[in-house]
């Protein structure tokens, strides 16, 4: 598995990448959280991967609950903000990250 530092500076991208694109859909429409999710469905596509990220989500928080109680990680939970407030562009590297922080 990679060293830490990878999966942080993947954390840091997976977070950056996607506010550029959330900061300009804000700064363009206002703060409303109704558009915003509206806006996710707009078309096929946008729909097709909103949907595929919106089921991943909850999987990968049920996978890394089991996971971080086998491997020791304490702060798995971490990604249950990281994903609502980003994505899992932030939250599974962000689990990496912790995972193998832990064991160096």
């Amino acid at each position: 598995m990679p060293r830490p530092a990878f999966w942080w500076t993947l954390a840091v991208l997976g977070t950056v990448l996607p506010w550029l694109f959330f900061a300009s859909f804000f700064a363009q429409n206002g703060l409303s959280p109704v558009l915003f999710i509206m806006a996710l469905f707009e078309n096929g596509a946008a729909a097709g991967f909103s949907t595929d990220i919106l089921l991943s989500i909850p999987m990968f928080w049920i996978w890394s609950f089991f996971d971080a109680k086998r491997e020791g990680v304490d702060l798995w939970w971490l990604t249950l903000p990281a994903a609502f407030t980003v994505g899992l562009s932030l939250a599974l590297p962000l689990y990496f990250a912790l995972r193998e922080t832990r064991n160096v």
